[in-house]
């Protein structure tokens, strides 16, 4: 089957997931890691890490958990279309939709393709479980995973030892500093020829060497067997040599990514070491890892350190931008698709995105404040106030004001961007410039827009 250019793995979509999917073929990903918007009614303002863009993330559904789980449905049945017969995916829910998204993922996979749910304690005791609450403290998500098939990737993990458990357990420690633990050699069923002599030993009555003559020779050989006083030869099992504890289904060892070196200030952002089990646990190299709700880009990032392919969806432009520019410092250069690119599409962005489209493109910074921001929404490089507007035919009031917020940040030089302005304001900044001695800019999106054409095209 001939694969739609518009599938391109190594690629970031901006848009719905929902509409983006329904053009990729049925069947085509190995791996879907899907960490939705939750339904949490909290409204995220946060200043990004370098402190040049802002991203306002909104997860409230008014309509209520049947308005919430209706506009999931949609996307899940599109990402269960794409996922092959034997491929897997993974939901991360937190507490107020984990057990209304089971439901809908039963319905849509099948109970019997329900592997289990991992509770990820995602944080430390904070206020809302604080004296005087009435219920217990959230510190946990959830994550739901589904596989299809019965020949589904699995990819066994393991933890660490306790350490308590390794001293109890492997007490020994030989002339190298390496602890072992000494481990019979016999069985209590025959597997073949088994009762043979060994060194001058046999196995006890009732019992069986549980390795052949040509393994207990290697073992030996690799200094891994010991005798007893009776003669009888014992195992010596090395903690540096063991896997671990195979993982289990409640992870407690992974610290938010709130805290150290990539946190990138996105307020969902999800720490690369649980994307990393995840991707080991469910994919091999070179397979197709998608994040329908990809944000910084946690998913595809690992992904791609990983050796997979990867793509990644978000309807934020802002959170794509980011997410480029996370790739670009893993030395790749993604393909970007479907960012808002003519008028129209920018007249539908939601009003932050706007800002955030209007400053990356004057190479500027955002306000940092969103309340009491004197009618500055950033600064451009040279640290002069920006006011964005996104409407047609701003008259003379707006540049006045804008006049003001200019003076009170003892800046002489501003811009102004909107779609369009009218004769007012036109003759506003003349006067200002003549009598006031500001330097205001007024920037229309178009001019903008072909700004950024022109210099693909240089």
């Amino acid at each position: 089957m001939t694969v739609p250019s518009y599938l391109q793995p190594s690629t970031i979509y901006c848009g719905d997931c929902r509409d983006v999917l329904r053009k990729f073929p049925n069947e085509c990903v190995d791996l879907i890691y899907a960490d939705p918007p939750f339904f949490s009614n909290r409204h995220y303002e946060v200043i990004w890490k370098d402190g040049y863009e802002l991203l306002a993330f909104e997860d409230r559904w008014k309509g209520g958990i049947e308005h919430y789980t209706s506009w999931m449905k949609e996307r899940l049945e599109e990402c269960k279309r794409v996922l092959k017969d034997n491929g897997s995916m993974y939901l991360h829910c937190d507490w107020h939709a984990a057990h209304y998204l089971k439901i809908e993922m039963d319905r849509l996979f099948g109970a019997q393709n329900f592997r289990g749910e991992i509770i990820w304690k995602r944080g430390f005791a904070h206020s809302d479980s604080k004296q005087g609450s009435r219920h217990y403290g959230h510190i946990h998500d959830t994550i739901l995973f589904y596989a299809l098939g019965e020949n589904y990737t699995w990819n066994q993990q393991y933890t660490p030892y306790d350490e308590e458990y390794a001293k109890q357990m492997y007490k020994r420690v030989d002339e190298k500093g390496r602890r072992y633990q000494e481990v019979d050699l016999t069985a209590a069923k025959e597997g073949g020829n088994t009762q043979y002599e060994w060194h001058g030993a046999k196995p006890y009555k009732g019992r069986y060497w549980a390795y052949s003559r040509e393994k207990l020779d290697k073992l030996l050989a690799d200094g891994k067997i010991m005798f007893r006083r009776t003669g009888m030869p014992r195992l010596k099992m090395f903690l540096d040599e063991m896997l671990g504890v195979p993982l289990q289904d409640v992870w407690t060892d992974i610290n938010p990514a709130g805290i150290g070196k990539e946190r990138m200030g996105y307020p969902t952002q999800k720490p690369e070491m649980l994307l990393e089990r995840l991707v080991k646990s469910s994919s091999n190299p070179m397979d197709i890892v998608l994040d329908p709700f990809c944000g910084c880009g946690t998913a595809i990032a690992v992904a791609h350190r990983l050796g997979r392919q990867w793509i990644g969806i978000d309807v934020s432009p802002t959170a794509c931008n980011l997410m480029e520019k996370r790739m670009r410092k893993l030395h790749i250069s993604p393909n970007v698709m479907g960012m808002p690119l003519s008028e129209d599409d920018l007249r539908k962005l939601p009003p932050f995105e706007f800002q955030n489209w209007v400053v990356q493109r004057l190479v500027g910074r955002l306000s940092a404040r969103k309340s009491s921001d004197m009618g500055i929404d950033g600064y451009t490089f040279e640290g002069n106030p920006i006011q964005v507007k996104q409407s047609d035919d701003i008259g003379r009031n707006v540049v006045d004001n804008f006049e003001t917020a200019i003076r009170r940040s003892k800046k002489t030089n501003g811009v102004i961007v909107a779609f369009s302005f009218g004769k007012g304001a036109y003759e506003e900044i003349a006067r200002a410039k003549l009598h006031d001695d500001l330097e205001i800019k007024a920037v229309t999106v178009k001019e903008l827009i072909e700004n950024r054409n022109s210099q693909k095209n240089d």
